[in-house]
This record gives structure tokens, C-alpha cells and sequence, in this order.
């Protein structure tokens, strides 16, 4: 009896179907492993700034006396008024857990601020030695200004790590008072810690830019107009501040940024 399934013909012919079939099935597993790569991959970012504003802000108290401003900026200068400890617990809030919240990468920050070519960079507008006073950067971060008119700035540090990032962060915390409750030229006083947090992409194009704050416990005091701004009164109620804005931070940088249409 004749059996088709021994003739050479349709043994060749059926080889060659499965090898199609074979064929097919690698180069469609092959292209959804090349496009799974592809988005899962996350962006990687440099952060180019990492510093707090050591000129505590007063303009919420709708004062603005030569008295007040002296006392402000002895308060600046003033060692006693050591930011250091709050900005360090910062930092290592930020790169261990509020980092997490973010859809990228950050580029380790030795490859970015202790480059020569990060310590070269020029910022336009770059501080007096007096002005610098006024910022306390972490670590061996430059102060690098962003934001209105900070366009040559953005642009510059963006295209220096365009070739081993998609974009560059800005971070930065300062703080404020405010008014409390009281009468006349007496009352208490707080203090408002705020981060700003924001994203340019290589081409210094801004992608996110949000500011998140937070009043603090502690309070202090105003007596006939004028906040009594001393160092063992302000730095408490800088970290009380801090620690209010640090509690759910993480949780109010996935709402803003699930919120944020423009993608790097």
C-alpha cells in the first residue's frame, strides 16, 4: 500500500513548514524581548544641584526693616546657625527613598559632581563670594541657578552630561517664615521648609518643575515687630519644618509626576 507520509516529497515539504514555523516563533520572541528591553529600560538622570538656602525668607511677614534684614543676615553668617545636619538627612532621604518615586534612574553622584567637567562648568550669573554666603551646597555640588532667566544654565549643564543622561535635576530646600497667631506687633511665628524639585531634559528644555512645603511644630516669637532671630531659636524650628515636609514626601512626588504629561 502506498504511504504518502514516506514520500521524499512530502517529507521535504513538511520540514520546511516546521522550519517556518520555527523561524517565526524566534523572531517574534526576539522582537518582544527587544521591545520589552526598550521600555522597561528607565531614563537615567543627573543631579546637578543639591543645596539649601541658608537666607531664611521673611517677606510673609510684611517686614522689611534694616533691622530685621542685619539680623537675617548675622543669622546667615552665624556658625551656630548650622544647616548641615538637616541638609545631610535630606540627601539621604532623597537618594534612599524619595528617588524611588521618580520614573528614572540618578546616575551616581560621584560620576557627576566629582567630574572635572562638572567642576569646570561655568554657571552664567555665578555668585560674588559675598552671595555664596548664602547657599550651603551638599558635598562638592555647585550651586547652579534654575529658573527664571536660568535658561543658559539649564541648557549648558543639560548638553555637558547629554551623553550619559537623558536629563539633569535640580533640588534645593529653603525656608520661610510665616505669621502665627497674636496681636500688634507681638505674635508667634513659624517657619515653612520648601524643596524644589526640577527636571530639564538634554536640551535644557524644562520637563517638570514643583515646589512642595510644609509649616513647622515649633514656633517662635515676634516682640514689637521684629522675630527674635537667633540661632538656638531658628535652627529647631528649621527641623521641625524639615520633618514635617519629610514625612510623605515620596507620596507627594508620585502624585505630582503621575499628574506630569511631558516625558523626558
Amino acid at each position: 500500500m502506498f504511504n504518502r507520509f514516506q514520500h521524499p516529497k512530502f517529507a521535504q515539504t513538511t520540514n520546511s513548514t516546521i522550519m517556518k514555523k520555527i523561524t517565526k516563533i524566534i523572531s517574534v520572541a526576539v522582537f518582544a524581548l527587544f521591545v520589552t528591553a526598550g521600555y522597561g529600560q528607565k531614563k537615567k538622570v543627573a543631579v546637578v544641584t543639591f543645596y539649601a538656602n541658608k537666607m531664611v525668607e521673611f517677606k510673609e511677614l510684611g517686614l522689611g526693616s534694616e533691622e530685621l534684614i542685619k539680623n537675617i543676615l548675622d543669622l546667615r553668617d552665624n556658625p551656630n546657625f548650622n544647616l548641615t545636619p538637616l541638609l545631610e538627612q535630606y540627601h539621604t532621604n532623597f537618594f534612599k527613598e524619595y528617588s524611588k518615586a521618580l520614573p528614572f534612574e540618578l546616575l551616581p553622584e560621584t560620576t557627576v559632581v566629582d567630574s572635572k567637567k562638572y567642576q569646570d562648568f561655568q554657571p552664567k550669573y555665578d555668585l560674588t563670594e559675598y552671595d555664596a554666603r548664602n547657599y550651603l551646597n551638599y558635598g562638592n555640588y555647585k550651586y547652579i541657578y534654575e529658573g527664571p532667566l536660568g535658561k543658559d544654565n539649564e541648557k549648558g549643564i543639560a548638553k555637558l552630561f547629554a551623553d550619559e543622561a537623558d536629563g539633569v535635576l535640580f533640588v534645593n530646600i529653603d525656608f520661610a517664615f510665616e505669621q502665627g497667631f497674636g496681636i500688634g506687633k507681638t505674635m508667634s511665628i513659624k517657619m515653612r521648609a520648601t524643596t524644589r524639585i526640577a527636571l530639564y531634559n538634554t536640551k535644557g528644555e524644562k520637563v517638570f518643575a514643583f515646589s512642595e512645603s510644609e509649616r513647622s511644630k515649633k514656633t517662635g516669637v515676634m516682640v514689637g515687630g521684629i522675630p527674635v532671630v537667633q540661632p538656638e531659636k531658628i535652627l529647631p524650628m528649621c527641623e521641625s519644618a524639615l520633618t514635617e515636609l519629610m514625612g510623605d514626601l515620596n507620596k507627594r512626588i508620585a502624585k505630582v509626576i503621575s499628574k506630569t504629561n511631558k516625558k523626558l
